[in-house]
């Protein structure tokens, strides 16, 4: 499998289209037990959270903790009884607030929402949920200090220079591109590019991107999802993941290298690792905390 090719290097590569969200539907609320996310281990768990486990049987934190077993663990976990309305399905709320997102990005494109952002981390519960409070606000911080670097602060959707778009289909692939030669141009927060990527990332999300790419410009939460697929699950020039680098104590430098390390790390391109680390740097001073240690690759 080919690495994910991303990590724009100028805002110019972009794309200037500004799509507005469609209007959706007021949605009802849904069973909190249906909505319940599967229980992750290693990550933040706070009294009244609720997790479906992997036998399908749903559980409620009794007291916080890191991520026990809750079979194992009956003194912090306890059955949850549906419908009781006491449990917190969304146990992984951002660690950034809407006006901190608000803050962070003034200029964003309205198609990147903050409930886009936090509805697609419910895929990842790890992001921005792993050990320390400091440590899950600077891992939120550096990724999207990533993000904002290559879409110039939430703006751009889609990538600018369409006289690229037909270059991003690899035939030599066996599911070729049934959406078209010119479909799989650069989308969302990650700038998702490549019919293999498509494919790749929409099996593990159970959306079908490589017949429908332009879902990741349609929809902000898959938009989002993309971004944290990469972040949480490709170390693409690096030797970790973006999320590794981040809950390991690697910094935020290891993050820039495997989201762009090839073109921008080792001093081929400073000014771009700059943009990076400046935007974390303002990004953790918002959040209240430090930014670490390894700032540069």
């Amino acid at each position: 499998m080919k690495a994910l090719m991303v990590g724009v290097v100028a805002v110019g590569s972009l794309a200037a289209t500004v799509l507005m969200p469609a209007a959706t539907a007021n949605a009802t609320t849904p069973n909190e037990c249906a909505e319940a996310p599967a229980w992750s281990a290693g990550a933040n768990y706070r009294t009244n959270d609720i997790v479906k486990y992997t036998d399908g049987s749903v559980y409620i934190a009794e007291r916080n903790n890191p991520g026990y077993n809750p079979v194992v663990s009956t003194y912090y976990w306890d059955k949850y009884v549906c419908g009781t309305g006491t449990g917190n399905p969304r146990h992984n709320s951002f660690v950034v607030t809407e006006a901190q997102f608000n803050e962070m990005f003034p200029r964003r494109n309205p198609f990147y929402t903050y409930q886009g952002m936090v509805d697609a981390m419910r895929a990842f519960p790890k992001f921005a949920n792993t050990g320390t409070d400091t440590m899950r606000k600077q891992e939120a911080a550096a990724f999207l200090a990533n993000v904002g670097h290559e879409t110039g602060g939430l703006y751009y959707i889609k990538e600018i220079n369409e006289a690229n778009y037909p270059l991003y289909c690899d035939r030599d692939q066996p599911y070729g591109c049934p959406a078209g030669q010119s479909a799989y141009y650069g989308r969302g927060p990650i700038q998702l590019s490549w019919n293999f990527n498509y494919k790749t990332v929409g099996d593990y999300l159970g959306k079908d991107l490589l017949n429908n790419p332009w879902l990741v410009e349609q929809d902000p939460e898959i938009a989002m999802m993309t971004g944290l697929w990469y972040w949480n699950t490709q170390d693409g020039p690096g030797p970790i993941t973006g999320h590794d680098a981040m809950v390991s104590g690697a910094g935020f430098g290891q993050s820039v290298r495997s989201i762009n390390g090839a073109l921008e790390c080792d001093g081929k391109g400073p000014q771009y690792v700059q943009s990076r680390v400046t935007r974390y740097e303002r990004f953790t001073r918002i959040l209240g905390v430090p930014t670490g240690p390894n700032l540069y690759c």
